[in-house]
């Protein structure tokens, strides 16, 4: 129950921030454009790319509300990560490090960050797959509530991990701010 929420949110965070508004969308867009193997990018119109992976992230979302079907959303979850972390990895090593408009428009280049999340979300899938291999029977309803809450916490880290990150930012201060201050050396 833990895994459905930290990936089912996670995808309603990813295809809201995609189509919250036109700029959203163009943005997506011009980042599905971008990322990828060489062979995606260049035969493959980005319009096409950005619709078929909004449409593979509700899907995962509906996939995992059902029981019957939440191996197939968690598979479909583990799929799309292990491709966004080849698409991160391919624009990296063209030194292409422009936003990817994950949760919508975002100034932070893809980075090594993009790479972990990406990682971590098909972990979860793969736990999810194999925790509901495993899992029958009744369940209690503190079980529920403390799976529910860990996969709201989950699903909240890696959706502002950018920002996360940024607190753990060294702030370096302007070079006139250092000597006004008197640390200049």
């Amino acid at each position: 129950m833990g895994c459905r929420c930290a990936i089912g949110l996670v995808f309603v965070a990813s295809v809201l921030g995609k189509v919250q508004g036109r700029e959203a969308y163009v943005e997506f867009i011009r980042a599905a454009g971008r990322l990828g193997p060489d062979w995606v990018t260049s035969r493959i119109p980005a319009r096409m790319v950005a619709g078929g992976v909004i449409a593979a992230e509700a899907a995962v979302v509906v996939l995992l509300v059902l029981p019957a079907t939440a191996w197939a959303g968690f598979g479909l979850a583990a799929l799309l990560a292990v491709g966004f972390v080849a698409a991160i990895r391919a624009a990296l090593r063209r030194g292409d490090r422009a936003p990817c408009n994950c949760f919508g428009v975002s100034a932070r280049p893809v980075g090594r960050l993009h790479l972990v999340r990406n990682a971590v979300l098909a972990a979860i899938a793969g736990l999810g797959l194999a925790t509901g291999a495993v899992s029958a029977g009744p369940v209690e309803i503190a079980g529920v509530v403390a799976a529910v809450v860990a996969g709201v916490v989950v699903a909240a880290v890696v959706v502002r991990a950018d920002d996360l990150a940024d607190l753990f930012r060294p702030v370096v201060p302007a070079s006139g701010d250092r000597e006004r201050k008197g640390l200049h050396r």
